[in-house]
């Protein structure tokens, strides 16, 4: 993971869809453990929020390395409820000295989550990039279920066969598809 520079904060849509909270900090040798201990207990606490739906923490490579804090929350409201709640605040008054600093903060909605590089200073794609690059992604998944998957669920109930073919669509386009046409379509994207 390279060291990153200070990113611009994303401003949150008004929407009611999923809000990623991307954040790296940048802990000063000899303070890792005290930084780690920090930031569980500050990931917790969010946790513990109205519409927070999980949380990740991504150790540094070594060096100069970030390390990265994730929030997924329900919708923007839920975001700024914890970013401006008291707890929050409790918890940065209490951070002991100069043992983190934050270099960059992303706040990411729908697709942007796919298409985000953390540590990346470029926005994300236009949507219509993003739903061109989607639909290169879903066509062969959508083929080989048709072919591979949707004969062995016939005799389940539609609710239940659509349910599975759901979840495993979701799953490939989460960790196969996606990532791939991400990296392949990666100049495009981004010009």
């Amino acid at each position: 993971m390279s060291v990153t520079t200070r990113l611009e904060h994303a401003t949150v849509p008004a929407d009611t869809g999923e809000v990623t909270l991307l954040i790296a900090r940048r802990v000063e040798p000899g303070h890792e453990a005290a930084f780690e201990a920090w930031a569980r207990g500050i990931l917790e606490t969010a946790a513990a929020f109205p519409g927070h739906l999980g949380y990740g923490l991504f150790r540094s490579s070594g060096g100069e390395a970030p390390w990265f804090l994730v929030h997924r929350f329900r919708n923007a409201a839920a975001c700024q409820a914890w970013q401006e709640s008291p707890e929050r605040a409790s918890w940065f008054a209490d951070c002991r000295g100069h043992h983190h600093i934050e270099i960059a903060r992303r706040t990411l909605t729908g697709m942007e989550t796919w298409f985000a590089k953390p540590g990346s200073t470029r926005p994300a794609p236009p949507r219509w990039k993003m739903a061109i690059s989607a639909t290169l992604a879903i066509y062969p998944l959508a083929l080989l279920a048709g072919f591979l998957l949707t004969p062995h669920l016939t005799a389940l109930p539609l609710v239940l066969s659509t349910a599975i073919t759901a979840a495993v669509l979701n799953l490939l386009m989460t960790y196969v598809a996606m990532p791939s046409v991400s990296r392949i379509l990666r100049d495009w994207l981004t010009s």
